[in-house]
């Protein structure tokens, strides 16, 4: 377990989001009005104060929608609507802005990843107070994984200072695809274990309060329009490159997830000229030539031989290697493999931004230089130059910090 410096994960002037509704509401009213209050809470959450035109233009949502959603959750207290201090005397109708209400409590996010889970707590204004973390087989031990989250969240309340009964939101991200209509994983191909489980709603029994529960890309998505790299960007690509790959798509504001939820599975993209078994069942994936597993196994053969009395040390990090000639040439391929892929969604979806994270983001500019030459090489060159390739600065926290987000947002007003 490892317990951070207590630090503001956003500056005090971005507001974090309230919850969409009490459970009482809930009930009332149409899932399409929920999904309007929720667009509304996180355009907020990710832009600050905004104006009722502002909020209409990123969220899509008409001026009438935005009016009464506005008014329905000033009412309910998650929400303000005020003229801003120093605003003058204007002719007619003098301009507000709408701004999320802060409630006191504590949430907590969840990151599950192939071979780890992490929980951490954060005050519900967005600064982070601790964190708990294991080494599992996620994958292959569903329930032990299900399991290990409520000690987990145990630990990092405790290190916090806080119990169990002031948690008032949380959220997790897992490495897979969830079909987005049953909340059920289903992709046969990814996380087969886990086939047939709802994992919101495991999670739920145990924490005994509802979990919101996205895939661990989108996660890292909002993790990056929220408190990294893709701060004020309404369309950018945040590349999670570890054991797998994966996608987050940020679209005009709104993470982009398909019809039922796979969306951004780039890693089982077929490479040609690629032969390696995937665990998809295909050969010659994205993943089996580009995933942090593939990387340290091209690196084994350039870099030189460890002592065999160091045969179960840790690898070394992967900036370290970086440093080094031939294993930056190494990871700079890997980056123009990936960067392959990514030039045709460049073509398609001319985003403003790549953010690599995951673990092989450690290798930092090497690894986004080659994404960078692929890029210039193969998109469209107005679409190419439109776009800027980074790797994410939130050191292997996206998801975590996706999730701490999230859990904001749908946290309960106290």
């Amino acid at each position: 377990m490892s317990s951070p410096d207590r630090h503001p994960a956003v500056p005090d002037d971005q507001p974090a989001a309230a919850t969409p509704l009490e459970a009482g509401d809930a009930t009332a009213l149409s899932s399409r009005r929920r999904r309007t209050h929720e667009h509304i809470l996180a355009a907020l959450s990710e832009h600050g104060a905004l104006s009722r035109a502002d909020l209409s233009r990123l969220t899509g949502l008409s001026r009438s929608a935005v009016g009464h959603a506005v008014g329905f959750l000033a009412d309910a207290g998650h929400l303000t609507e005020d003229i801003p201090a120093g605003t003058g005397r204007t002719r007619g109708r003098r301009p507000t802005v709408v701004t999320l209400q802060r409630r006191p409590g504590v949430v907590l996010g969840i990151d599950f990843g192939h071979s780890h889970i992490t929980a951490a707590t954060a005050t519900t204004s967005g600064t982070l107070l601790a964190e708990a973390t294991t080494a599992l087989d996620v994958d292959s031990r569903p329930q032990q994984a299900l399991d290990a989250v409520t000690d987990l969240a145990a630990q990092a309340l405790a290190q916090s200072g806080h119990t169990a009964d002031q948690i008032k939101g949380i959220a997790a991200g897992i490495p897979g695809p969830l079909d987005i209509r049953t909340h059920v994983v289903r992709a046969p191909t990814i996380l087969r274990d886990w086939i047939g489980l709802n994992p919101a709603q495991e999670l739920s029994r145990r924490f005994g309060h509802p979990v919101a529960v996205a895939n661990d890309a989108d996660m890292g998505a909002r993790g990056e329009h929220t408190f990294g790299a893709a701060r004020g960007l309404e369309d950018f690509f945040y590349i999670k490159a570890s054991h797998g790959i994966g996608a987050g798509l940020v679209l005009a504001g709104r993470t982009y997830r398909g019809s039922t939820g796979i969306a951004g599975e780039i890693g089982h993209t077929r490479l040609e000229g690629a032969t390696n078994l995937c665990r998809c069942g295909n050969r010659g994936c994205l993943e089996t030539v580009v995933s942090i597993t593939e990387v340290r196994r091209e690196l084994a053969h350039v870099l030189p031989a460890e002592p065999s009395t160091a045969a179960a040390a840790p690898p070394p990090p992967l900036a370290d290697l970086a440093t080094q000639p031939a294993a930056a040439r190494v990871i700079t391929d890997a980056g123009r493999t990936l960067g392959l892929v990514l030039a045709d969604l460049v073509n398609c979806l001319n985003p403003a931004a790549i953010i690599i994270g995951g673990e092989l983001s450690a290798a930092g500019a090497p690894l986004a230089e080659g994404v960078r030459d692929s890029i210039n090489r193969y998109a469209q060159p107005a679409s190419a130059n439109a776009v800027t390739v980074t790797v994410s600065t939130l050191q292997r926290r996206s998801e975590l910090l996706g999730a701490v987000a999230t859990a904001i947002q749908h946290s309960a007003v106290g």
